[in-house]
């Protein structure tokens, strides 16, 4: 069944904020999906990237990596840990570097960016976003999931939002039919996935035509055609976040706006907590229709 959440604001002085709206979000979404949970938070863009990545055995695997890593990549590396998750900040051009290496000492990447980091684990939503302090983060935009799993284990990689290029990631309400068609075609072309998940499949497509040239809506257009199945899609990119349904659009799905921020979410009772919700124009977005908001 799955929940899935998405705030994008529009008021900057809401931002400190934003961590805790969308852990409301979510929660409200709990009884959708006990199995897992994620939140991925667009924050403030640094100059250099931003790399999370998770453990099952934190305190080992995180002693001391960012001084590895320096030693490794011979840039300076910064780490912020939060239980099993990291987010390790370096120049640019050490990344490809940085990235080879903590996949080669066995840790999971969730993510890179300029902007986004993704937290996500096997748990509730409450206790997801307290295990890593979600509610203290502000940025200026993110998405979130709670899933019920239908098609590939409950584990920390099958959880969303899946992430298959910098400062992109999405989550997923539906199954999609033709994965594992699409996931060949996109192997072909050197676009390769790290899970079973239908899900990663979908994100793997929008990043592939993104990096073919295609802007955000054109890639969301393009789900309509050459992805087979249920959905409704939410994906964030370092500027915005975008919607799409399928033909069918069995998956509930509302949207509310108001002056201050534009909201995303399964069912409106996501929506009870947020400043001036009361006001808000509410819709259901129609399907096989694209809607995104970009800074």
């Amino acid at each position: 069944m799955c929940g899935i959440v998405g705030l994008f604001l529009k008021n900057d002085a809401l931002r400190p904020r934003l961590g805790g709206m969308l852990t409301d979000m979510l929660v409200a979404m709990t009884d959708r999906g006990p199995d897992s949970a994620g939140i991925a938070i667009y924050g403030e863009e640094g100059e250099g990237v931003k790399i999370t990545v998770q453990s099952d055995t934190p305190e080992t695997d995180f002693a001391g990596l960012a001084e590895a890593l320096a030693a490794g990549t011979g840039a300076e590396v910064a780490m912020k840990a939060a239980d099993t998750h990291a987010v390790l900040t370096l120049p640019e051009a050490a990344a490809p570097a940085a990235l080879a290496a903590l996949e080669a000492r066995g840790l999971r990447i969730m993510g890179a960016g300029k902007a986004m980091e993704i937290y996500k684990e096997v748990g509730l939503p409450r206790d997801v976003a307290e295990r890593f302090g979600i509610r203290a983060m502000g940025g200026s935009h993110g998405i979130g999931h709670t899933r019920m799993a239908t098609e590939s284990a409950v584990t920390t990689l099958g959880a969303h939002p899946f992430s298959t290029a910098d400062d992109q990631c999405l989550v997923h309400n539906g199954s999609l039919s033709n994965h594992n068609q699409m996931r060949r075609k996109l192997a072909k072309k050197g676009v390769m996935t790290r899970t079973e998940n239908d899900t990663e499949v979908g994100a793997a497509y929008i990043s592939s035509r993104i990096a073919e040239g295609a802007t955000l809506g054109e890639a969301l257009e393009g789900t309509l055609e050459d992805l087979d199945g249920f959905f409704t899609f939410v994906t964030g990119t370092k500027t915005g976040f975008g919607v799409v349904r399928d033909p069918i659009a069995c998956k509930p799905a509302v949207m509310a706006e108001t002056p201050d921020y534009v909201a995303f979410a399964s069912e409106y009772r996501a929506f009870a907590d947020l400043p001036g919700i009361e006001a808000a124009r509410v819709w259901e977005p129609e399907p096989a229709t694209v809607y995104f908001w970009e800074r």
